[in-house]
C-alpha cells in the first residue's frame, strides 16, 4: 500500500512540475512570458505554447480574436485548460466594432469598412449555403451587423433598407424592422443600415468580422477545457451533418473536450458543433444531385469509419452549465463527432428565431450518430425544436430534460432503430407538438407530455444500427414504425393550442393527436402499460393497466422569474389509480431491428428507481410521470438558473 501511495504521489508530482500556467490580460503584451506579472495580450499567443496539463487563465476584459488551439491534451488527466480568472468578467467576441456611420435618408445610415479587418474571410462576401438549406430566395451572408447586441435583418437591396417590411416568419416581427444591405468590391465593404429611432454612432454597434470565437483550424486537437468565458457573435457557416460543422466554438472532429460554465449567444448558425470534419465530404448532396441526401450521408458514414471514426479517436465531449442563445440554427450540433458525449444542465433557448432562412437543422440540441449520448437536465424553451435526434441515436438517453414554448417540437426521434431510452422528462408546448417519432426502438418512461404527438413510418431511407456501444455497422433498414414502449407516463390534451403556421417548412401531413392512439396501426407492436390519459388523450389500442380520466384537465402553468423558472401542476387523484412496474433492462427487452438491449453506455443494466430529481421510487407502485412526490392539488418546482432544484 505504501509503495502504491509513493506511485500516485510522484505522479502527481510530476504533472505539478511539467504543467505551466500561463496568464492573458487586457495590459499584456504578447512579447511579455505569460506570466502573471507579465501576462499576454491575446489569448491566442498562449494557445500557441499552452500543451497538455498547461493552465490559460484569462482576466477581465473583451477580447476580439478567434482562438486557434495549436495543441491539445494527450488524455483525460493531460488536457489543456482555458478559464476565465475567478470573478472576472471575459468576453470572447467574433466582432467589431464600426463608429464610422452616416446618415444617407430617414433612418438609414452608411458605413464604409475597409477590406484588411477581416483576417482571412470576408463573412459580407460569404454566402450562407450548404446541404438541408434553404434560402427562400434571398440571399443571407455570413455576416451580421448588432446594435446593442442585437441583430439586425439583412435584406437584398437598398430600397428594402429604405423601406423595410416586417418579416413573416419571424418570432419578432418588429426587430425585423432593423434592416441592413451590403455591397463588396475589392478594396471596401459598404454597409447600409436602418437604425429606425437610433443613432449608430451613439450606440453599440458591431459586425461580425470571424467565423468562429474558439475552434481549431485543424482535426484531432483533444483534450481541451474552456470554462467560464462569455462568447459573442461568430460569422458561422450553416452546419449540414455531411459538412465540417463550424460553430462560435466546436470541436472539429476530436476528442474528450469539456465546455462548461459558459455564456454563448449570437452565432449566425450554432452556438457549440460537436460535429465532423471535411474529409467524410463536404455538403455532397448540394453537389451531386444525382443521388438523394439520405445515400449521400450513408456515404458519409461509411468514409468517417474508414477515416477512424470510432469511441478510441472521436467524441466523448462534455457539455455542462451553459447558457446558449439567440443563434440562427442550433444551439449544440453534432454529426458523428457527437457520439458518446455527455450534455447536461445547459439552458438553451431563442434558437431560430429570426427565421429569414430555413432548412432541416434548427433545434435546441440537434444530432446525428449520437450514439452512447446522453442528453440530461437540460431547459430548452423558445426555439423551433427542443431535441432533435437523427439517425443512429442507438444507446442514447434523454433524461430529466424541461422543455417549453418550442414552437415546432419539443422531442424528435428521427430514423432511428433503438434502443433510445426518454424517461422523466417534462414535454410542455403545447402550440407545437410534445413529441414526434419517425422511428422505431423508442422507450418513453415516466414522462409528463402536456401536449399533441405525431409518428409515422419513413420507408424511403434506410439508415444505419451498430453493434452495441460502438460506431461499427451493423446494417441498415428502413423505418416500419412500432416496436416502441410506453411506461408509466402522463399525457394531458390540450385541444385546440396546437398551431405549426410558423413553420417555414409547411409539412404536409400535419395531423396530431393526443396521447398513444396514432401508434396503434404500425408495423411493428408496440408495449404500453402503466399510462394515465386525461382530457381527451387515448391509450394505446393493446395497452394495459392504463387509466383513462376524460372529465379533468391538469393545469400546468409556466412562469418565469427572471432567469429561475416555477412550474406550477393541478392534479385530482387518478394518477394514484394507474398499476404501474418498476422499469428495467429486463422489461424492456429487446430491440427488433437493432436486436440490443435497453442498457447503461458501459453496459451494465438500467433500473428506473429514482425520480426527477433522485428521490426512491415506490418499487411496488411507482407514481405515473416524472414525480414520485406528485400529489393531488397543486405542487410546485422551482428550477434555479443553474438547474438546481428545490421541491416545495
Amino acid at each position: 500500500m505504501k509503495k502504491l501511495i509513493f506511485f500516485f504521489s510522484f505522479i502527481i508530482h510530476i504533472f505539478s512540475v511539467s504543467a505551466t500556467e500561463y496568464h492573458v490580460a487586457k495590459n499584456g503584451s504578447d512579447k511579455n512570458v505569460g506570466t502573471l506579472k507579465a501576462p499576454f495580450l491575446t489569448i491566442q499567443a498562449a494557445a500557441n505554447i499552452a500543451v497538455g496539463s498547461d493552465i490559460v487563465i484569462v482576466h477581465e476584459g473583451v477580447y476580439r480574436e478567434r482562438v486557434d488551439p495549436k495543441y491539445g491534451g494527450t488524455n483525460d488527466l493531460d488536457r489543456i485548460v482555458y478559464r476565465a480568472a475567478k470573478n472576472e468578467k471575459v468576453v470572447i467576441k467574433g466582432s467589431e466594432i464600426i463608429s464610422s456611420w452616416k446618415k444617407i435618408k430617414k433612418s438609414v445610415w452608411k458605413s464604409v469598412v475597409p477590406n484588411h479587418i477581416f483576417k482571412n474571410k470576408n463573412p459580407y462576401n460569404t454566402v450562407i449555403e450548404g446541404d438541408w438549406f434553404i434560402s427562400e430566395n434571398q440571399i443571407h451572408h455570413t455576416g451580421e451587423v448588432f446594435v446593442n447586441g442585437k441583430a439586425l435583418f439583412e435584406q437584398n437591396s437598398l430600397q428594402e433598407v429604405i423601406e423595410p417590411k416586417e418579416c413573416k416568419w419571424s418570432l419578432d416581427k418588429a426587430a425585423s424592422l432593423y434592416a441592413w444591405y451590403v455591397e463588396v468590391d475589392e478594396n471596401n465593404t459598404t454597409i447600409w443600415a436602418n437604425f429606425q429611432d437610433l443613432n449608430p454612432n451613439k450606440e453599440l454597434v458591431e459586425i461580425n468580422v470571424r467565423e468562429a470565437c474558439f475552434y481549431p483550424n485543424r482535426v484531432g486537437v483533444n483534450y481541451i477545457t474552456i470554462s467560464g468565458f462569455k462568447m459573442d457573435q461568430a460569422a458561422t457557416q450553416w452546419a449540414a451533418p455531411t459538412a465540417e460543422q463550424p460553430g462560435l466554438i466546436g470541436t472539429h472532429w476530436s476528442k474528450g473536450w469539456i465546455i462548461e460554465n459558459n455564456i454563448i449567444s449570437n452565432s449566425k448558425n450554432v452556438g457549440i458543433s460537436l460535429g465532423k470534419d471535411r474529409s467524410s465530404g463536404h455538403n455532397v448532396w448540394m453537389h451531386n444531385r444525382n443521388k438523394d441526401g439520405a445515400t449521400h450521408y450513408n456515404e458519409i458514414v461509411f468514409r468517417a469509419l474508414s477515416n477512424g471514426w470510432s469511441k478510441e479517436k472521436i467524441g466523448s465531449h462534455i457539455v455542462r452549465n451553459n447558457v446558449i442563445y439567440n443563434c440562427g440554427q442550433a444551439g449544440v450540433v453534432g454529426s458523428l463527432g457527437c457520439a458518446f458525449s455527455t450534455i447536461s444542465n445547459n439552458h438553451i433557448y431563442n434558437i431560430y428565431t429570426k427565421r429569414s432562412y430555413t432548412g432541416m437543422e434548427m433545434a435546441g440540441i440537434k444530432l446525428h450518430a449520437g450514439i452512447d449520448v446522453l442528453i440530461e437536465n437540460n431547459r430548452i424553451h423558445s426555439s423551433h425544436c427542443g431535441i432533435w435526434l437523427d439517425w443512429m441515436a442507438q444507446g442514447a438517453r434523454v433524461s430529466r430534460n424541461i422543455l417549453y414554448e418550442n414552437d415546432q417540437y419539443d422531442f424528435h426521434d428521427e430514423v432511428n432503430h433503438g434502443p433510445l431510452l426518454i424517461d422523466h422528462n417534462l414535454f410542455l408546448s403545447t402550440k407545437g407538438i410534445s413529441t414526434i417519432c419517425r422511428s422505431e426502438g423508442a422507450a418513453f418512461v415516466h414522462n409528463l407530455m402536456a401536449g399533441s404527438s405525431k409518428n409515422f413510418p419513413i420507408t424511403n431511407r434506410s439508415t444505419p444500427y451498430h453493434i452495441p456501444h460502438s460506431t461499427k455497422i451493423k446494417g441498415l433498414k428502413n423505418i416500419k414504425g412500432g416496436d416502441n414502449r410506453f411506461y408509466n407516463n402522463i399525457f394531458v390534451a390540450v385541444k385546440g393550442k396546437v398551431d405549426l403556421s410558423s413553420n417555414r417548412q409547411r409539412p404536409k401531413d400535419q395531423t396530431v393527436y393526443f396521447g398513444l392512439n396514432g401508434y396503434n396501426s404500425k408495423k411493428y407492436k408496440s408495449f404500453a402499460e402503466g399510462n394515465i390519459f386525461y382530457n381527451g388523450a387515448k391509450p394505446y389500442e393493446k395497452e394495459k393497466n392504463s387509466v383513462v380520466v376524460d372529465n379533468y384537465k391538469p393545469i400546468v402553468e409556466i412562469i418565469e422569474e427572471d432567469e429561475d423558472l416555477l412550474i406550477k401542476l393541478t392534479f385530482d387523484d387518478s394518477f394514484k389509480k394507474v398499476e404501474t412496474a418498476i422499469v428495467n433492462t429486463k422489461r424492456l427487452g429487446i430491440t427488433i431491428v437493432s436486436e440490443a438491449s435497453y442498457e447503461r453506455s458501459d453496459g451494465t443494466p438500467i433500473i428506473l428507481d429514482t425520480d426527477f430529481y433522485g428521490n426512491k421510487r415506490n418499487v411496488n407502485q411507482p407514481i405515473p410521470g416524472p414525480f414520485e412526490n406528485l400529489k393531488e392539488g397543486v405542487m410546485e418546482i422551482k428550477f434555479f438558473k443553474k438547474s438546481q432544484i428545490l421541491k416545495k
